[in-house]
């Protein structure tokens, strides 16, 4: 096992990441040398400089996405931080609906969606708070993230459904697979646009947004970086529409949102 790191090499990375994908490492040293030193002798390399030479030279997006991997934490699981959920269809659904009564239309981003839970969990919410009534929205949801690793995992649909998950919903919105491993019904899966994103790139989509989810991604950024990256979210947001964030995460005192609730903020 690889145990140093050069003081050269370190900020040659770091700086790297921080630059491209908005992921503020220069503290973590210990953390960036234990999680990657397995991955350096993978590549066959006897040290951290070569590898990181040729990994900033080439910037091979494969390779990019196993560092990112080792050094950042794709988890996540349904029904999280259920005090969102909560707020969402006793306030925000109600509103939406009752808003875009003619459009039948509404626009939800969960920024950042990992290995797709949370989208497919907006969407339980959402058709059962529809009922009948579901067929004639459209509540497609786009769900976007930076691993290609994790957005395969999420497109596949398939888990291992924690007893969180409410037994009715288990039987309405899944379908056993095999063992403990579910998978989500087509219906949950369609209403999902998965897409790669960089949440360091412009905003540019074709819509905004009345909902966007963004949870537990902020955590890896410094303090202008979040700043910034909330900026972007009001830009892409419907007056008046939401951001949610993680109870572990806060916006800037000067942020462009009202709190409404815990970690739940509405566009001035």
């Amino acid at each position: 096992m690889i145990q140093t790191i050069l003081d050269e090499d370190f900020n040659r990375l770091t700086n790297f990441i921080k630059t491209q994908y908005g992921i503020t490492l220069q503290e973590k040293r210990q953390l960036v040398t234990s999680r990657l030193s397995s991955l350096v002798s993978e590549q066959g390399y006897t040290s951290f400089t070569p590898f990181i030479t040729q990994l900033l030279k080439e910037k091979d997006p494969q390779k990019i996405e196993l560092v990112l991997n080792r050094l950042t934490t794709n988890y996540t699981f349904f029904m999280r931080e259920t005090e969102h959920f909560d707020f969402f269809t006793k306030v925000i659904l109600p509103e939406l609906v009752h808003k875009y009564e003619r459009k039948k239309s509404i626009a939800i981003w969960s920024a950042g969606c990992s290995s797709g839970e949370e989208p497919y969990n907006l969407t339980m919410y959402i058709k059962d708070f529809l009922g009948l009534q579901a067929s004639q929205w459209d509540t497609r949801i786009l769900a976007t993230d930076i691993s290609q690793q994790a957005l395969s995992k999420a497109k596949k649909g398939i888990y291992e459904v924690p007893d969180t998950v409410p037994e009715s919903w288990r039987r309405k919105y899944f379908k056993k697979v095999e063992g403990s491993r579910y998978a989500v019904t087509p219906d949950v899966r369609n209403n999902v646009i998965f897409q790669t994103f960089n949440l360091m790139d412009p905003i540019k989509f074709r819509t905004k947004f009345d909902v966007i989810f963004c949870r537990n991604v902020m955590i890896y950024f410094d303090q202008p970086t979040k700043d910034a990256l909330v900026r972007r979210f009001h830009d892409a947001t419907v007056p008046g529409g939401y951001l949610m964030i993680s109870h572990s995460e806060n916006l800037s005192k000067d942020a462009p949102y009202i709190t409404v609730a815990p970690s739940t903020f509405r566009r001035k």
